[in-house]
């Protein structure tokens, strides 16, 4: 049997990039390849990955990002895409992985964090790993609704509106002041491109690119990219309609102008947390969907 071999960063080499996005296939039903050939897969995006016979068979992903709690910068580390080929499992590859990844952020970062599914709850523990209780935040729609809509639809398969939104968001200020990430404009891409590519929508007036979606009597808001602080108040009466009667925000909101209601999350997605020296991460927040790995 051949030797297994320890690789990373390697979104460039063709051979290993493409077994990646097969394993991640068959395992999570995703790939990265569109966001590689748009140029989207940066330095921040790091896969740690065991090899055999030029086949990835474990990878755990780290993803450098900038944490905004009260305002101020922290430094991150958010593993992701945590996957072994089903033939591999139970040999230790992924607490292997994992300890390389510990080892080498260990003082180059506040928190490590990551989002797990139920099937492994009891893996991270080990690791030092502390579970965190993400909160919903929602409002009544009570905004006027009666002018008309002016926006422009965005289109996730068009490399034009991509890069449109990218460059926007490179000077993108964070969606809370309370508690955000910073950036993640790549982590952000990846969501155009795979999972909110027909949602995305430029209010002019407001100068700000909203994803958001509504589906009955609910309106499901996943970002707000601007490049000043927001009227929220505007930007609700312009995507609601006279259908809308509960507003959802997909994130830590900080606006004073609403009022909002607050209730612990229960998804199947579940936040883990590791602290490095005397940084404690704050309570009742929503982590931004649109920068989870």
């Amino acid at each position: 049997m051949s030797k297994i071999t320890f690789y990373k960063d390697y979104k460039d080499n063709e051979k290993l990039r493409n077994s990646f996005n097969e394993l991640a296939m068959s395992v999570f039903g995703i790939h990265f390849e569109d966001w590689y050939q748009n140029n989207y897969w940066k330095h921040r995006y790091i896969p740690y990955s065991y090899v055999q016979n030029d086949h990835v068979i474990a990878n755990i992903s780290v993803n450098q990002v900038d944490l905004i709690i009260n305002n101020e910068k922290k430094r991150a580390i958010q593993i992701g895409t945590v996957m072994t080929h089903p033939d591999y499992r139970n040999r230790g590859l992924s607490g292997s992985l994992m300890n390389k990844v510990l080892e080498e952020y260990k003082n180059k970062s506040d928190f490590i964090y990551l989002f797990s599914n139920n099937n492994v709850l009891d893996f991270y523990p080990k690791f030092g790993f502390k579970p965190v209780h993400e909160y919903q935040f929602s409002m009544e729609c009570l905004v006027d609704s009666t002018e008309v809509n002016t926006f422009r639809k965005l289109d996730g398969t068009s490399v034009e509106d991509l890069h449109f939104i990218y460059h926007f968001a490179l000077e993108r200020i964070p969606v809370s002041k309370r508690f955000s990430t910073a950036n993640t404009q790549e982590l952000l891409m990846y969501y155009c491109i795979y999972v909110f590519n027909n949602h995305i929508y430029y209010l002019q007036d407001e100068q700000a690119i909203v994803i958001f979606r509504q589906e009955g009597h609910q309106l499901d808001i996943f970002d707000i990219v601007s490049k000043k602080e927001v009227n929220i108040n505007k930007i609700l009466s312009t995507i609601s309609n006279q259908n809308t009667k509960k507003i959802v925000f997909h994130y830590t909101p900080d606006y004073q102008a609403v009022n909002l209601k607050r209730e612990i999350l229960n998804e199947d997605d579940l936040l883990f947390v590791k602290t490095n020296g005397n940084e404690e991460f704050p309570s009742y927040i929503k982590h931004p969907i649109t920068s989870q790995a």
